[in-house]
C-alpha cells in the first residue's frame, strides 16, 4: 500500500490525479499540499493548506512513496513572468528537492511538449530548466511527462486557450507530421502518470514525449 504526495491538486491534471488516487486501492493515503481546500471528504485524503513561500515550515510532512508535481499557472493569471516562474519553477523544484531529501523514491512531473532550456520561448525555456534540474535530484525514479495542449474542464475560462485548442486540433489533422502535438485530454495524462508509477523500469529517468503519453 502506497502513499502519494501531490502538489497542484487544485489544477486541471492535479485534481484528476488526486481523485483517481483516492479511488485506487493501491494507495492507502493521498497527501495534497494546496493553497486552498479541495473541499473533498475522503478518509484517505490528508490535506495540508500551505504557503509555498515558506516550505521550511512544512517540508517534513512531504514523506511518502511518490510525488506527483502538477503545479502551474498562466502568465495572465500570475500577472508577470517573475510570478509565473516562481510558481512553475521555484515552488516545484523546492518541493521536489525537499521530498528527495527525506526519502521519497519516485517523482512524476507534468512538463510540456517542446520543453527546452535553450528555447527563446519563456514558457518552454522555464519548463526545460525545471526538467533538467530535477533530474539531478536523488530520486530512485524520475518520470517527466511532456504533453501537448491540455483539454479538460477548468475552474476558470481561458478564451484564448480554447481557441488555440480548436485550431491545433484542426491543424494536426491536416498535417500528419505534427499529429503527435494534437491536444490531449488531461484525464489521459493523469491516467498515464498513475500507470507509469506502477511500472518497473530499469532506467532512473524516463521522459514521456506527447506520442508516448497517448500510447501508454
Amino acid at each position: 500500500m502506497k502513499t502519494a504526495i501531490i502538489i497542484g491538486a487544485t489544477g486541471l491534471v492535479g485534481n484528476i490525479i488526486t481523485r483517481k488516487l483516492l479511488d485506487d486501492n493501491r494507495y492507502v493515503k493521498v497527501k495534497v499540499f494546496v493553497r486552498r481546500s479541495l473541499q473533498i471528504s475522503n478518509l484517505k485524503l490528508e490535506e495540508h493548506i500551505v504557503d509555498f513561500d515558506k516550505i521550511e515550515l512544512w517540508k517534513d510532512s512531504l514523506g511518502g512513496d511518490e510525488l506527483y508535481s502538477a503545479l502551474g499557472t498562466t502568465i495572465k493569471k500570475a500577472g508577470s513572468k517573475d510570478v509565473q516562474y516562481k510558481i512553475d519553477f521555484t515552488y516545484q523544484y523546492e518541493v521536489a528537492k525537499a521530498s528527495a531529501q527525506i526519502g521519497v523514491e519516485k517523482y512524476l512531473l507534468v512538463s510540456s511538449a517542446g520543453a527546452n532550456n535553450k528555447s527563446n520561448n519563456f514558457y518552454l525555456s522555464m519548463k526545460g530548466k525545471l526538467d533538467e534540474k530535477v533530474q539531478l535530484l536523488p530520486f530512485k525514479h524520475i518520470h517527466i511527462f511532456r504533453p501537448s495542449i491540455l483539454v479538460g474542464d477548468r475552474n476558470e475560462k481561458r478564451l484564448g486557450e480554447s481557441l488555440g485548442i480548436k485550431i491545433a486540433g484542426i491543424i494536426t489533422k491536416i498535417i500528419p507530421a505534427i499529429k503527435k502535438y494534437r491536444p490531449i485530454e488531461a484525464s489521459k495524462v493523469a491516467e498515464t502518470m498513475i500507470k507509469s508509477a506502477s511500472q518497473t523500469l530499469t532506467e532512473q529517468i524516463k521522459i514521456y514525449q506527447p506520442e508516448e503519453i497517448f500510447n501508454l
